[in-house]
């Protein structure tokens, strides 16, 4: 999720990226998205629309438009990850039981847009976990119960020639203080270490955490600001033709290695990474537990 300002700003950057971006729509909570999908994961670019309407938070509960409020009150960025879960109910109670969250299943269900203009309903059900050592950065995974209302090859499609994403980056000062709950929140067992950082490997992409000076040395831009504690920094995107990319990113982008980068700058405070993607290319979706 990448929180920011001003919604259709953010949403024509990411067209000037070669990106097909959804039209805005409304949660009954105060904040409005728009949404970049591919196929079995999407990004969400998520604003305040009406501040009056932010519910205050409850036991048990974890406001979504007040902790959205809260974020962006410290500046635009990628605020949340969400994964596929094996189900809300039974994600909460593994979190619960891992020690990594004690929220109610969050259920809520809004209208879309088809591309001819048609509505639709969607419906959603949360499950929310915590880092206590990352207080800016959101955990939940997320059950859809419509699915096929939702995802649409129609906007799958993107001009830079992206076709998913090979995985996130995270940004904190020791990145091994949080490898018991990433492993709990991703549901694995097994994760690598190196003077980077670490990885987990799912079956649907990586999550990365590396300290601020191998991200700076990695992606050539500053890091996130971890003095309260490790935050989300990157998005790697895999695309089919890497210069298919370049052309479509243009001067937003500069070259690392075989990466493109495109900055927080010029990015709503995130960094995009486009790489080429791999002989298989890459999962279908985004990691799941």
């Amino acid at each position: 999720m990448h929180a920011v300002h001003d919604l259709d700003a953010a949403g024509e950057a990411y067209t000037r990226l070669g990106f097909t971006v959804g039209a805005r729509n409304r949660h009954p909570w105060g904040t409005h998205n728009r949404i970049v999908q591919f196929p079995g994961v999407f990004i969400e670019l998520l604003s305040i629309g009406e501040m009056e309407r932010i519910p205050a938070a409850r036991p048990r509960t974890l406001s979504f438009g007040a902790f959205t409020r809260d974020f962006l009150a410290k500046g635009e960025g990628l605020s949340m990850l969400v994964l596929e879960g094996k189900g809300a109910a039974a994600d909460a109670a593994a979190f619960r039981a891992a020690g990594i969250g004690d929220f109610d299943v969050f259920d809520f269900a809004r209208e879309a847009k088809r591309p001819d203009g048609s509505t639709v309903k969607v419906a959603f059900s949360l499950a929310f976990a915590a880092d206590a050592k990352a207080p800016d950065a959101g955990f939940f995974t997320c059950q859809q119960h419509y699915p096929e209302n939702f995802w649409n090859p129609a906007f799958q499609s993107h001009a830079n020639d992206v076709t998913g994403i090979a995985g996130v980056v995270l940004v904190a000062e020791n990145p091994a203080d949080h490898h018991v709950f990433l492993k709990a929140f991703a549901g694995v067992s097994d994760l690598k270490s190196t003077s980077s950082g670490i990885t987990i490997e799912t079956p649907r992409g990586e999550i990365q955490v590396m300290d601020p000076a191998a991200f700076a040395l990695h992606y050539a831009v500053e890091p996130p600001d971890v003095a309260r504690g490790m935050r989300l920094a990157a998005i790697r995107f895999a695309a089919g033709d890497i210069e298919v990319a370049r052309a479509a990113l243009g001067a937003n982008a500069s070259a690392r290695m075989d990466k493109l980068i495109v900055a927080p700058q010029a990015a709503h405070g995130a960094t995009l990474v486009f790489e080429p993607a791999g002989p298989q290319g890459v999962p279908q979706s985004f990691p799941v537990r």
